[in-house]
Order: structure tokens, then C-alpha cells, then sequence
């Protein structure tokens, strides 16, 4: 392990971004690591297999049969105590679905890689975010990183966060299949020494809300009853998830924390819950998450260019939702677009735009909500389309008339 210390030092790597979460991991220094290949994400459990394998990476490399037993192995681990990572994508995110909620339902601060991909049928594995937003009332933490210098910083922070005596729930870093996966970036990497210092220690006798030790024994999981304060008040089901709850609140805090915690120690910045760009002076601004988020900009400095007063948002942190800080935005802009890669079939929009929505619906200026579906199945979103939606948002506020139906870019005609 002493070797292992001093090994990393402050560098700038040209990598991938799959290779970019591997080696976010290696730098959390991650005990134990569960693996089943899934395209894209396949090249971040190798990654992580050829540190195990070369000794640069003490844990504990484990290949199991499906995705399903991906995270019922890190559930197990992480009962013990230990620090734990891996990856999916797509349909292994859908296989290894009921276990995500035994993770979260224990509290588990396990971390996990999602490279988002459409969901089957028809097959797909370009960029498309049905897959994790289909998790979304799990109980896990989601995040979307927008570039590689991002899955890396996030990846970290995320230990830091999910280990929080205040929080302890798993979370989801994802990036886009292929579209931030595969191609290459240049990211910067600080001396190992400061990771150590920034990250919580992993307690030696296990988690102190939840372990598996002889000399402490405890159960979890076992049969709960409706009970209730006039029945059995040994029934602590409903209690146990209202706590999930508070923890995803006090989370929103932590997060904000950590990453000033973060920019004061590394010098990085990419946000907390969202990011804001260009907005004190905007009544539009464009919502997006991941590499939508970072090309959203170049569409704002095109219309500033034109004198359009407008903004764009990243979104990214969706769990918990920065409810209060999209309340207070509200209250200067008058029209959200939401672009998004995913849909909320039945309704009038997509994932995103719903929830927004929602948490903006009692809001005394009353803000519009625009929901745009584009880029689904990795198609291609081109700066000119984003564009095309702020100049409709911005048509919208100007003339006080609000479109009520859905906007779907990119459609074949």
C-alpha cells in the first residue's frame, strides 16, 4: 500500500471517458470491484481489471455471471464495509434493477458508472437517457457529467458525498454511450496524495449505521409489518423509507459543500446541484444534461452575439432535484426549454421537463416549462437546434403566448 501512495502524480492524461471513470476510481482507492461486460460501458471494468492485474490498484476484482449479481455483490461488500465500484449501461442497469433498491433501502454508499444507452427493443447503445432516469424513484443519487474532466471529479466527489454520516445512499455518475464514452479529452489529474487527503477514511469495523460483524450482530431486510404508533411499534417500514427521503435532502447541502470543498483544494469547478451560465440577466434559459449541457453554451453565446438575452442550465445532479435552486431562478426567467434524451411516455414531455414542472407549478411568477425531445438513441443535436428552441422560448415570452404541445427535434420528416 505504501508503494501504491506514492505512486499517482499531478498529470494531464489524454483518455477516454470510460477511462476516465476507471481511473477516478483507482484514485477513490476502491476495495472491492463486481464486473460483467455491456457495451459501452464494457471498457471500464477492463480498465479497472488492468490495474488490479498490474498492482496498481489494491482491491479485489470479482466476475460475476450477470448484472444482477454486479450489484448484489457490491450490496454484500459493502455490508462489510469497504469502499466498492462498477459499471453498466442500458439493459444491465434494467437487469440489476431490484438490487438498487436493496442498496439504497440499506444505505449502502456505493458508487456506480452509468454509461447511458437507448433501451430495447429496438437494440441501441448510442447516448439516450431512458436507462437511468428509469431508475429514478430507486433511491440513489443520479448525477450526469457533461465531459471527462467532469466523470472524473464527480466520481470522487460522489465518495465523499455518499459516505456522509448525513447521507449514505449510492449514486449514479453517467455519461453518454459513445458520445462521451469512447471519444477522448484531455483530463487533469492531481497528485494522489490530495485525493487522500480530500476523501473520508473508510472506517475499519464497517459503516456505523449498518455492518456485519460477529461481536455486533444485527439484521436487515427481515420481514416489516404495516405497524403504526397505535399497532406494533416494533414496524419501522414506513419510517425507513421516509429516511431515504431526509437523507436525499440533507444530501442537497453535502453536495453544494463538497464541491467548494472541492474547487478550494483542486482548483475545479463544474457546478454543485446545477450550473448556471449566463443567466443573471436571461428570461430564457436552456435546461440540458450531460454533453447536451457543455454544447448548450455555444448555442447561448451565439444568440448573445445577436443581443438575445438568454441562459442555459446543467443539470447536474437530477437526485435529489435542486428544487430550491430552480424556485429561485424562476423568479427572473420566464421560460424554461428542457432538452432532453429521454421520454415521459403518455405525458407531455420528457423526464426532466415533467419534474420541472411540477416543482414550479405554485410558483407566484409562474414560469413556463417548454419540453424538447432530441438526441434519442444518440442522434445527433446540433448546435443549430438548440437555437431554434431558445428563439421559440424567447418568441414565447416576448409575446406572452405559450405553446402547450410537446417540440420532438431531429425527427426524420
Amino acid at each position: 500500500m505504501t508503494e501504491l501512495r506514492s505512486e499517482l502524480k499531478e498529470s494531464v492524461r489524454i483518455i477516454s471517458g470510460n477511462a476516465a471513470c476507471a481511473w477516478a476510481a483507482r484514485y477513490a482507492r476502491v476495495q472491492v470491484i463486481s464486473a460483467y461486460p455491456i457495451t459501452p460501458q464494457t471498457t471500464i471494468v477492463e480498465k479497472l481489471s488492468d490495474f488490479v492485474e498490474n498492482g496498481e490498484l489494491d482491491a479485489e476484482y470479482i466476475r460475476v455471471e450477470s448484472e444482477h449479481s454486479v450489484m448484489a455483490c457490491l450490496i454484500g461488500a459493502s455490508y462489510n464495509g469497504v469502499r466498492t465500484y462498477s459499471a453498466t449501461s442500458g439493459q444491465g442497469l434494467a437487469y440489476m434493477h431490484e438490487m438498487l433498491h436493496w442498496a439504497a433501502g440499506a444505505r449502502l454508499p456505493i458508487v456506480m458508472g452509468i454509461v447511458d444507452r437507448g433501451m430495447a427493443p429496438p437494440w441501441n447503445i448510442w447516448a439516450d437517457h431512458q436507462d437511468v432516469l428509469a431508475a429514478r424513484d430507486t433511491g440513489w443519487m443520479i448525477f450526469f457529467a457533461s465531459n471527462h474532466q467532469e466523470i472524473f471529479d464527480t466520481t470522487i466527489q460522489m465518495y465523499k458525498i455518499c459516505e456522509n454520516p448525513n447521507v449514505f445512499l449510492p449514486a449514479f455518475v453517467c455519461l453518454g454511450g459513445f458520445i462521451m464514452s469512447h471519444t477522448q479529452q484531455p483530463v487533469h489529474m492531481p497528485d494522489q496524495s490530495l485525493v487522500d487527503e480530500f476523501l473520508p477514511e473508510v472506517p475499519k469495523n464497517g459503516w456505523p449505521h449498518f455492518f456485519l460483524d460477529p461481536d455486533r450482530p444485527i439484521t436487515h431486510g427481515n420481514l416489516q409489518n404495516p405497524g403504526g404508533p397505535n399497532i406494533d411499534p416494533s414496524c419501522w417500514y414506513y419510517e425507513y423509507r421516509y429516511l431515504i427521503q431526509k437523507a436525499h435532502e440533507n444530501a442537497k447541502q453535502v453536495i453544494i459543500d463538497v464541491a467548494k470543498e472541492y474547487q478550494k483544494k483542486f482548483g475545479i469547478f463544474h457546478g454543485d446541484l446545477i450550473e448556471k451560465y449566463k443567466c443573471d440577466d436571461a428570461e430564457v434559459a436552456l435546461v440540458s444534461i450531460g454533453s447536451l449541457a457543455d454544447q448548450a453554451k455555444i448555442a447561448v453565446d451565439n444568440m448573445r452575439e445577436e443581443g438575445y438575452k438568454v441562459g442555459a442550465i446543467k443539470l447536474r445532479c437530477y437526485k435529489p432535484f435542486p428544487t430550491e435552486q430552480f424556485q429561485e431562478l424562476a423568479k427572473k426567467i420566464r421560460v424554461f426549454p428542457v432538452m432532453e434524451r429521454s421520454m415521459a411516455f403518455g405525458l407531455i414531455g420528457g423526464i426532466v421537463s415533467i419534474d420541472l414542472k411540477a416543482i414550479l407549478y405554485q410558483h407566484p411568477k409562474h414560469p413556463f416549462v417548454l419540453p424538447v425531445i432530441a438526441g434519442v438513441g444518440g442522434r445527433d443535436v446540433r448546435v443549430e437546434d438548440q437555437i431554434e428552441v431558445l428563439k421559440t422560448a424567447v418568441e414565447m415570452a416576448e409575446t406572452n403566448e405559450f405553446k402547450t404541445e410537446l417540440i420532438v427535434s431531429g425527427l426524420h420528416e
